[in-house]
C-alpha cells in the first residue's frame, strides 16, 4: 500500500469529527450533522467543478455520518466518480463508500463495475486489490455474474503478484459462498489446485482456503489437491522454525496453514496411492511426536498454536479411522489433556475422545481414561466440560463398564446443572436399557432415576420401563415388590406415583401374599398420593383402582366406597368425572368373568425402537442423522423388549417411531443362546401398531422372536426379490470386492462413495440372523428422485440366505439422507454376497443405476467359543481330513502389529484364545458359524514371521467349503 503524504490529511474532515464529539446533547448533534449535510449537498450541486481532494473530504464526511446512524440519500455518484480518479487515497475511500453504503440491487452497480474493470485491466496491483476487496464486500450475484470469468484468470495468472493473487482468491471464496451456481472453476480448476505449490506461503493460505470450499461441493473435481496438499503439510511440519522464518508463530511453523491443509484432508477419504499416503501417516506420527516435546516457549501463543494443529491432526485421523496405531496414539494424547490446568483443551479433548470412542480400533484406549473422566465430571467448575465428560461417559459405556458409569451418572445428577438435567437423564435411562444383563438392576436404575430427578424423568422413561416389566414375567413380582416400597417414601415423585399405580394395578397380585403389602394396604398406598397429583396421573390411578377390583375382590366396598364420592363422580374435570361413573357401573353390573375380561392383564408389547433414543436424537438438533454420524454409532449394544410408545393407560400404542442406528433392536449383545426348531427368527421391525402376542423369550435374552409377516399386498416388509426377479440386473462396480473385504472385520463405516451418493452401513447379527441399516446421503444440493433400492440373491444364494427390506423412500433432498433396514437370515453356509441395485434420478441430469456387494459375508454369523489348550488341540486333530483343512502362506500387506491382529481376528467373530499355543506368536481363535440348517465349527491358527514379513493361516472347519471361503477371506485382511 502506497504511503500517505503529509497532505493527504482532511483538515475539515478533522474538525468536523471533533465539532461532533463536543455536542453537548443528541439535538445539538443532529444539528450539526444537519448543517453539514446542507453544505455537502451545496457543494455537490453548485456549478463550480469539485477537485478529487473535495470529494473526497466530502464523501468520507457523509460516511462518517452514516457511521453514526443517520442515512445518507445522495452522494454515491461522487463516490462512483473517485474510482476513476489516479491518486490512491481518493479510490480508497470511493471504494470504500461503496462498500459500505451502494445496495447490492443499486442502480449504479453497472457504473460501479465498470470502474471495477478499469482497475483490474490496469495491472496495478495497489488498484487490483481496492477493486478485489470491493468485489468482495459487496458480493453480488451481478459482480458475480461480470466477473467469475476474470478474477480466476487473475488469480492463476503467472505475472500477477502475489498480494494480487491472495486477494483474487478470497474474492472467489466470498463470491462462491453468495453464487455457487455463477462461479464456476471449470477450464481454471487445475491451475487453482497448483496454487498450492506456489512459492509464497500467503497466496498458499489463501488459495487453500477456497480450494477446501470448493471441494466441500465438488470433491471428485478438486480431488487432484490431496497429493499436493500432503506434499505440502509434509515440507511444513519437517521444516524448523527458522527455514519460514517469515512464516513461523512463536517457533510454530505456519500454524494457520497447517491447520488448513489438515482441514481440507478431512475432505476425502484417505489417499489410494501408497506413497502419498506413507507420507501423510508420517506427517501425522510427526505432529504427534513434536505435541510431546519441551515446550520452546512459555508463551500461551505457542501452546495454542502447537494445539491447533494437533487437535486438526486427530480430527483427521479421526476422518480416516483406519489407521489402529495412530488412533491409539491420539488417544492418549488426548488423555494427557484431560488433567491439563487450561480448561479449553480440557474441553477440547474430551470432544475428541467422545468421536474416539465410537471406532472400533481406540474404544479400549478410551476406556483407560474412565477414572479421570468421572473425576472430571464431579470437580470441574465449568458446565460445559462437565457435559463434555458426561458425552464421552456416554460414548464410551460398553457391557463391561455399564453399571460403574450409570452408577456415576446418577451420582452427578443429585448435583447436575438444571440445564442439562434431562439429557443426562435420557442417557442413563438408554444406557440401563442397552446394556442391561439383569432386569432388576435395570428397574432399580430407572426408578432411582425418578426418586433423583423426577421433574427431568419424560413420559417416553416411564413408559419404557412398564413396557419392559409388561414383556418379561420375570422381572413383574420384583418391580411390583421395589415400587411399592420406592412409594412408602414421604415425598414421592408424581411420576413414582404412575409407574407404581401402573405396575401395582397390573402385578399388585404377585405380592399381595405378603401381610406387609395386601391388597389394602397397596390400595390405601396408592390412594394416599391420589390429592397431590394431576389430572392424568388421577386418571390412570382411578384406571388402577378398577384393575384392584378385578384382581382383589375384596377391595370392591372401599373403592367402590372412592368413587362413589361427589369428589369423583361430581368433578369438574370431565375426564375424571366419566371414569369415576363408568368405572363405578362396570364393578356393580358386570359379572366376575366379564370383568375379568374387561380388565385383563396387558398384553406384551410389539417390537420398537425405544423411543428415548428419538428424544435424544430430537433434543442433540433437528433433523435426521446423517451419514457423517454413522461413526458416532457405537456398535456394541442390547435393546431390552417391548419399545412401542403408549399413554398412561396403555389404552393404544403410538406410530412407530424412526430406527436408530444407535439401537440394538435384536438384542445382539445379551440374548442366550435359541433352542432349535423355533421357527423362523427373523425380527417383525415394522408392526402394526397394537398390542402383540407374547412371543416365545429365552431365559436371559433379550431378543423376542417374532414370526414373519403374512405375505399380503400391503405389507410393508418385502422379500428381497432373487436373481430370476431381474432380467438384466446391473453388474456390480469393479471395486465392489475391494469394498467387501473393508467390512470383513467391522460392521459399521462408509459403503461407497461418489460424488453424487454416499451410503454408509451398520450391521449387528447374533446367532443366524442379521440386521443392517443402510444409510444413503444426497451430497448434492439437488433433490433425487425415484429413488429405488433392490436386493438380489444371485444364484444358490436364493436358498442360503433368507432377506427382507423395506422400501425406502422415493424422494431425497439434497443434502438429507434417508434410512433402510434388512433383516438377514443365514439358512446355510455361503460364499457369495447379495447386491445391493440403486437407482435415482437428479434434476438435469440422467438416470443413475449403481450395483454394489453388501457386506455379508459368513463369518458374521460366528460365535465365539472358549476352549483350553487341551480341548482345542484335541478338536484340531479330529478336524484332520485334508478336504477340511485350508491353509494360505502369504506375504503382509500391512502392519503385522500385534494390536491390530488381535483387533482383526475379534473383528473377525471367533473367540481369540490365550495361552494356547506352545509358541506366544502364533494366534489361535475358535468359534461356530450358525445358519439354520446346522452349526459349523472352526479352528483358526495364524503364524506371523515378523522377520520375512510372512503369514501362515491354517483353518479347519466341519465343512470344506467355509475352510476355504474363510481363509481367502482372511488373508486378504493381513
Amino acid at each position: 500500500m502506497p504511503a500517505v503524504s503529509k497532505g493527504d490529511g482532511m483538515r475539515g474532515l478533522a474538525v468536523f469529527i471533533s465539532d461532533i464529539r463536543n455536542c453537548k446533547s443528541k439535538e445539538a448533534e443532529i444539528k450539526r450533522i444537519n448543517k453539514e449535510l446542507a453544505n455537502i449537498r451545496s457543494k455537490f450541486k453548485g456549478d463550480k467543478a469539485l477537485d478529487g481532494y473535495s470529494k473526497k473530504k466530502y464523501v468520507c464526511k457523509l460516511l462518517f455520518i452514516f457511521l453514526l446512524g443517520h442515512d445518507i440519500d445522495f452522494g454515491h455518484m461522487e463516490a462512483v466518480n473517485l474510482l476513476s480518479s489516479n491518486k490512491y487515497t481518493e479510490k480508497q475511500i470511493g471504494y470504500l463508500f461503496i462498500s459500505v453504503l451502494v445496495n447490492s440491487n443499486s442502480e449504479l452497480i453497472r457504473l460501479i463495475n465498470n470502474g471495477i474493470k478499469n482497475d483490474l485491466a490496469s495491472r496495478n496491483p495497489t488498484f487490483m486489490c481496492l477493486a478485489l476487496h470491493c468485489i468482495a464486500n459487496v458480493g453480488s450475484r451481478e459482480m458475480a455474474e461480470a466477473f467469475a470469468g476474470e478474477i480466476p484468470r487473475i488469480l492463476v495468472a503467472g505475472d500477477t503478484m502475489d498480494s494480487v493473487k491472495q486477494s483474487a482468491a478470497l474474492c472467489l471464496l466470498r463470491l462462491h459462498k453468495a453464487s455457487p451456481d455463477v462461479v464456476l472453476m471449470g477450464e481454471w480448476t487445475s491451475r487453482v489446485v497448483h496454487l498450492l505449490n506456489d512459492q509464497h506461503m500467503g497466496v498458499v493460505t489463501a488459495a487453500i482456503s477456497l480450494i477446501t470450499c470448493l471441494s466441500q461441493k465438488n470433491p471428485d473435481e478438486f480431488k487432484s489437491c490431496v497429493p499436493l496438499a500432503v506434499s505440502r503439510l509434509s515440507r511444513i511440519v519437517s521444516s524448523a522454525s527458522t527455514d519460514l522464518q517469515d512464516y513461523t508463530y512463536y517457533f510454530v511453523p505456519a500454524p494457520w496453514l497447517s491447520c488448513k491443509l489438515l482441514r481440507l484432508l478431512q475432505c476425502y477419504p484417505p489417499p489410494e496411492d501408497g506413497a502419498v499416503k506413507g507420507r501423510l501417516v508420517e506427517c501425522l506420527e510427526t505432529i504427534l511426536n513434536k505435541a510431546q516435546e519441551p515446550p520452546k516457549s512459555k508463551k500461551v501463543q505457542h501452546s495454542n498454536a502447537k494445539n491447533a494443529i494437533l487437535f486438526e491432526a486427530i480430527s483427521l485421523i479421526i476422518h480416516y479411522d483406519s489407521e489402529p496405531n495412530l488412533l491409539v496414539r491420539a488417544c492418549n494424547q488426548l488423555g494427557q489433556f484431560l488433567q491439563h490446568r487450561e480448561t479449553n483443551l480440557r474441553y477440547l479433548a474430551l470432544e475428541s475422545m467422545c468421536t474416539l470412542a465410537s471406532s472400533e480400533f481406540s474404544h479400549e484406549a478410551v476406556k483407560t481414561h474412565i477414572e479421570t473422566v468421572i473425576n472430571a465430571l464431579k470437580t470441574e467448575r465449568d458446565v460445559s466440560v462437565r457435559q463434555r465428560a458426561a458425552d464421552l461417559l456416554y460414548a464410551m459405556c460398553d457391557r463391561s463398564n455399564a453399571k460403574q458409569i450409570v452408577a456415576e451418572m446418577l451420582s452427578y445428577l443429585e448435583t447436575a446443572d438444571y440445564s442439562i438435567r434431562e439429557e443426562m437423564v435420557l442417557k442413563v435411562a438408554i444406557l440401563a436399557e442397552k446394556y442391561a444383563v439383569d432386569y432388576s438392576w435395570y428397574v432399580d436404575t430407572i426408578l432411582n432415576l425418578i426418586r433423583i430427578a423426577g421433574d427431568y424423568v419424560s413420559e417416553e422413561v416411564w413408559y419404557r420401563v412398564i413396557q419392559i416389566v409388561i414383556n418379561r414375567d420375570d422381572v413383574q413380582g420384583y418391580a411390583a415388590k421395589t415400587v411399592f416400597e420406592a412409594l412408602q417414601a414421604p415425598a414421592c415423585h408424581e411420576n413414582m406415583v404412575k409407574v407404581g399405580g401402573y405396575i401395582l394395578g397390573e402385578f399388585g397380585n404377585l405380592i399381595a401374599g405378603d401381610p406387609r403389602s395386601s391388597p389394602l394396604v397397596q390400595f390405601n398406598l396408592l390412594h394416599s398420593k391420589f390429592h397431590l397429583c394431576s389430572v392424568p396421573s388421577r386418571a390412570l390411578l382411578l384406571s388402577a383402582y378398577i384393575k384392584f377390583i378385578n384382581l382383589f375382590p375384596e377391595t370392591k366396598p372401599t373403592i367402590q366406597e372412592v368413587l362413589r364420592s361427589d369428589s369423583q363422580i361430581r368433578n369438574s374435570d370431565v375426564e375424571l368425572q366419566q371414569r369415576a361413573v363408568e368405572y363405578l357401573k362396570l364393578s356393580s353390573i358386570a359379572s366376575t368373568d366379564v370383568l375379568a375380561t374387561v380388565l385383563e392383564e396387558m398384553p406384551p408389547f410389539p417390537e420398537r425402537e425405544s423411543s428415548i433414543l428419538a428424544k435424544l436424537k430430537k433434543k442433540k438438533g433437528p433433523g435426521a442423522v446423517s451419514v457423517s454420524d454413522l461413526e458416532e454409532a457405537k456398535g456394541e449394544g442390547g435393546a431390552l423388549n417391548g419399545s412401542g410408545d403408549r399413554g398412561a393407560d396403555a389404552a393404544a400404542t403410538s406410530n412407530s417411531a424412526t430406527l436408530s442406528p444407535s439401537a440394538d433392536l435384536l438384542g445382539l449383545r445379551s440374548a442366550a443362546p435359541v433352542a432349535p426348531g423355533t421357527g423362523s427368527l427373523l425380527v417383525d421391525v415394522f408392526p402394526e401398531a397394537g398390542p402383540a402376542s407374547a412371543p416365545a423369550v429365552s431365559e436371559d435374552g433379550f431378543l423376542r422372536h417374532l414370526d414373519l409377516p403374512p405375505e399380503s399386498s400391503d405389507s410393508l416388509l418385502v422379500e428381497a426379490p432373487g436373481e430370476s426377479d431381474f432380467e438384466d440386473p446391473a453388474l456390480p462396480l469393479p471395486e465392489s470386492d475391494d469394498l467387501l473385504y473393508k467390512f470383513v472385520c467391522k460392521n459399521n463405516g462408509v459403503l461407497f462413495e461418489n460424488q453424487l451418493l454416499q451410503i454408509g452401513t451398520k450391521s449387528e447379527y447374533r446367532q443366524n440372523l442379521g440386521r443392517m441399516y443402510l444409510f444413503f446421503g444426497n451430497k448434492t444440493s439437488v433433490q433425487f428422485s425415484n429413488f429405488t433400492t433392490s436386493i438380489t440373491c444371485p444364484g444358490d444364494l436364493q436358498t442360503q440366505l433368507n432377506m427382507q427390506t423395506k422400501p425406502v423412500e422415493p424422494l431425497v433432498d439434497g443434502g438429507a439422507q434417508v434410512q433402510q433396514v434388512l433383516n438377514i437370515e443365514c439358512l446355510s453356509d455361503f460364499s457369495d454376497a447379495p447386491l445391493l441395485n440403486i437407482m435415482f434420478s437428479r434434476y438435469g441430469g440422467a438416470q443413475q443405476n449403481l450395483t454394489l456387494k453388501l457386506p455379508v459375508t459368513i463369518n458374521k454369523f460366528f460365535q465365539p467359543t472358549e476352549m483350553s489348550s487341551q480341548d482345542f488341540f484335541q478338536r484340531w486333530k479330529q478336524l484332520s481330513l485334508p478336504q477340511q483343512e485350508a491353509q494360505k502362506i502369504f506375504k503382509a500387506n500391512h502392519s503385522m502389529d500385534t494390536d491390530v491382529i488381535k483387533t482383526k481376528l475379534l473383528g473377525l467373530g471367533p473367540a481369540l484364545l490365550e495361552d494356547v499355543d506352545p509358541n506366544p506368536e502364533n494366534f489361535v481363535c475358535a468359534g461356530v458359524i450358525q445358519t439354520k440348517g446346522q452349526q459349523i465349527g472352526c479352528l483358526l491358527r495364524l503364524e506371523p514371521n515378523a522377520q520375512a514379513q510372512m503369514f501362515r493361516l491354517t483353518l479347519r472347519s466341519s465343512k470344506d467349503t467355509v475352510s476355504v471361503h474363510l481363509c481367502h477371506l482372511l488373508a486378504e485382511q493381513f
